[in-house]
């Protein structure tokens, strides 16, 4: 068998045309089928995978892929002519061997197993297809969807895998990932979709061209949907889907496996209790005004690439400099704060936390316009274990945002950090761009008892980031408890980790085994209690212990899924130490659901082919997509200078390592070569030239005192499109400068940049606050002449007056 960890040898780029690799090597994969089901919020997902061997030698082909961090592989079999070969789950080592004799002695084999370091990323090899010969490769998993601010549910299919960037030192090896370009991409996606729910269908969006919205039947509980021909691979597929009413409380009952034992988590009934705690407005309304915010931004060199797929192209570092000012802009005086960026190496703009003021926002905003994505891989391990090291300030609740892309490649490790550290704050989490990890996303903010948002497509990142700081700002839920009333005949196993952690409008999920048999009328019921800013509220659910009709196993493979992930770890938690045993239940866990997990892989082995095949096996590895921007931004930056500390390490692919030179350059130490036709000295570096913000909503801000009021200076007339003289002259007679200068700017968000609330709504807040507390004299006549001014007809309710 040919090493799956063993690159091949780097080439120049060239015109690639047919089923070639970038190498001119011929792809047996020919085109990948994906068909998703959607009930209610859960998800499953069929892809079926279709080779064919155009060569005339035996190949093995090795496919590294990402699929959702969260989700549940279940099912993998291969069809080969007539014959289907369903595959087991063994532990990971013998299903390797048992691959590896497989090959040697001739037979077909098919190997699935997930990385060691990234359960969102996974290897397929196909083995021994003969010269002319097709398979077609069945992969199933089921997932739960996200729920967004807009209560629209997020189902994302990975269609990128950006290299993981592997810290230096680190002695686990990644799975060998082959990218290209997207426009390279030389296989095909169809993707098509069913929902159903018990509540109507509003509508279905998507990041990619779709086909029109089918509907099954009147009352719109049933649609079909397809991803439209020509899916270019140069973005994951996203489906953002919204039913006409709010999401309810909800439990479903699964019964267990019939050929299962009675007492075993496959033969008794498994329940999923989905919760939505809603919060009464006046708790709501109690903003923080302390706590220590701690903002953690990516500053690698693939935060060069662009955020998204729209026009103005901007990059994810500017995304991440505006969202900084919008954020610094947002806080409330009395809080603390910090900013750190990393890459190969990490920086922070104060030693330690800072009380929030004028004078320490001017320096932060200072360092941050100056950020650039120049300080190499991404290693955000360090800086965390930085942060964490840092004492806590009493009285000032830890909140940790995270900013990153998302390409690391010790992603168990990050979030063990995190789940260590939860005691003593919260983790709120952003993936930026296409092929951001999903694993190292939700799963630091799971851990972190914090909140995941997803930046892709079309997305601005600023609404999204102060959502998550709404949620940060509101108070921390606290003494959560979950009991269950049942019949004395039925007892609960929960298989999910506890509840640590309450949003508004956000989904709490709980799966548990139920034991022993029960009514046929039989009811259950699960009580949420918890206590918000001092107020202790509970959620009742009441449910009917029958099983669901035609449920199938979603919801025992979701649940061993959960168990699976706790497990595991906990085994990394307590590795090393003697009697633990945690591996052996996971791989027990694992056979009996048929769920795979990072210790056993999927196997199977055609040991009804006839003759052996003959010959050596020469490897193909099929590509992945790898965002088009990220590889130009790499690709193209010509002759550097490098430090002698950083060794070139061997990468087998040309387009890894325009991604390793992108990610190790300082961009500060050298000009482009289209630009300037030579390289600067590294000794002295070109000055960046300070540019005011683009958009006139950020030019607003930008100006906004850290008090939350803004002065009557030229600036502010400029951002308004006024003259200084004109609003000098407008202004009411009894009226401050600071007063009349804070209605104009609200009167003018309010007026022009409604459908940008999202982004400015908090330091609003933060404005009519202050004009409260100074009591300022004659709001209403400011109003008045502020909507004279600038043209509007806004009223003082509206402004919070």
């Amino acid at each position: 068998m040919v090493d799956s960890n063993l690159g091949h040898s780097s080439c120049a780029m060239m015109n690639c045309c047919g089923l070639l690799t970038f190498e001119k090597e011929p792809v047996p994969l020919k085109s990948i089928e994906v068909e998703l089901e959607v009930r209610d919020h859960v998800a499953t997902v069929v892809s079926t995978l279709n080779y064919e061997n155009k060569e005339d030698k035996p190949l093995e082909a090795v496919f590294v892929f990402p699929l959702p961090g969260d989700a549940a592989v279940c099912h993998f079999s291969a069809q080969i002519g007539q014959t289907q070969i369903v595959a087991e789950v063994k532990e990971k080592q013998k299903a390797r061997e048992e691959y590896d004799d497989a090959l040697s002695s001739g037979q077909q084999a098919f190997l699935l197993e997930e990385s060691d370091e990234s359960p969102d990323i996974f290897s397929l090899s196909v083995g021994s297809l003969p010269p002319a010969e097709s398979a077609s490769i069945r992969l199933e998993y089921v997932t739960e969807l996200a729920v967004q601010a807009d209560d629209g549910l997020r189902f994302c299919l990975p269609a990128v895998l950006n290299p993981r960037y592997q810290p230096q030192g680190s002695e686990d090896a990644l799975f060998q990932v082959t990218s290209v370009p997207a426009s390279l991409v030389p296989y095909s996606l169809s993707f098509s979709a069913r929902v159903s729910s018990p509540r109507p269908i509003s509508k279905v969006e998507s990041n990619c061209s779709l086909d029109p919205l089918q509907y099954l039947n009147t009352d719109q509980t049933q649609a079909t949907v397809k991803l439209a021909a020509g899916h270019k691979f140069d973005r994951d597929v996203e489906l953002l889907i919204y039913y006409k009413d709010a999401h309810q409380p909800t439990a479903v009952v699964e019964a267990g496996q019939a050929s299962a034992e009675l007492g075993s988590l496959m033969g008794d009934p498994v329940v999923m209790v989905s919760l939505y705690p809603e919060f009464t407005q006046s708790v709501m309304s109690s903003m923080a005004s302390c706590g220590e915010f701690v903002f953690l931004v990516d500053r690698s060199g693939s935060m060069d690439c662009a955020t998204n797929n729209t026009e103005q192209r901007e990059s994810r570092i500017s995304s991440a400099r505006d969202t900084l000012l919008l954020l610094l802009k947002s806080l409330p005086m009395g809080c603390y704060f910090n900013i750190y960026s990393f890459g190969s190496r990490y920086e922070h703009i104060f030693s330690k936390s800072v009380e929030y003021s004028q004078k320490t926002m001017e320096e932060a905003l200072k360092k941050v316009k100056e950020m650039e994505a120049d300080l190499g891989g991404t290693e955000i391990l360090e800086p965390l274990k930085h942060i964490y090291s840092q004492p806590c300030i009493q009285n000032q609740p830890r909140q940790l945002f995270v900013f990153t892309d998302g390409e690391v490649g010790n992603t168990k490790e990050v979030i063990d950090l995190v789940k260590k550290n939860s005691g003593s704050h919260r983790c709120f989490s952003f993936g930026i761009g296409e092929g951001a990890s999903s694993a190292l996303i939700n799963g630091m903010a799971k851990e972190g008892g914090g909140h995941a948002q997803f930046i892709t497509g079309t997305d601005r990142m600023q609404p999204k980031v102060m959502q998550s700081l709404r949620f940060a700002l509101q108070p921390a839920v606290v003494d959560i408890s979950v009991t269950w009333d049942l019949p004395k005949e039925v007892s609960v196993t929960v298989l999910s980790p506890p509840i640590t952690t309450l949003f508004q409008g956000q989904r709490s999920l709980i799966y548990a085994q139920l034991t022993g048999q029960s009514a046929e009328a039989a009811e259950g019921c699960v009580t949420l209690k918890y206590s918000l800013a001092g107020h202790p509220s509970e959620n009742q659910l009441h449910f009917s212990l029958r099983p669901a009709v035609d449920a199938g196993l979603t919801v025992h493979r979701l649940g061993a899924r959960t168990l699976i992930r706790s497990l595991e770890m906990e085994e990394r938690e307590h590795r090393g130490q003697q009697g633990g045993g945690v591996k052996e239940k996971v791989v027990q866990l694992s056979v009996q659901s048929g769920v795979s997990s990072s210790f056993t892989a999927f196997i199977a082995v055609n040991k009804d082919n006839g003759e052996a095949i003959q010959g050596p096996l020469v490897q193909r590895n099929i590509p992945t997509a790898l965002a088009m921007d990220c590889f130009l931004s790499s690709a193209t930056y010509g002759t550097c200078k490098m430090k002698k500390s950083a060794p070139l390490p061997i990468i087998g692919t040309f387009q890894k390592f325009s991604r390793w030179v992108g990610d190790r350059l300082h961009k500060k130490h050298f000009s482009s070569l289209a630009q300037h036709g030579a390289m600067a000295s590294q000794d002295f570096p070109a000055a960046v030239p300070e540019q005011p913000p683009r958009d006139p909503l950020l030019q607003l801000v930008s100006l906004q005192e850290a008090s939350g009021c803004w002065l009557l200076d030229p600036a502010l007339a400029a951002a308004l499109g006024q003259t200084n003289e004109e609003m000098e002259k407008s202004k009411p007679e009894k009226a401050s400068s600071e007063v009349w200068a804070t209605i104009l700017a609200l009167i003018w968000l309010h007026g022009f940049k409604m459908d940008a609330k999202d982004e400015w709504e908090l330091l609003a807040v933060k404005a009519a606050s202050w004009l409260q507390a100074h009591k300022a004299p004659c709001v209403s006549e400011c109003v008045d002449a502020g909507n004279v001014l600038l043209g509007c007809s806004v009223k003082k309710e509206a402004l919070g007056l």
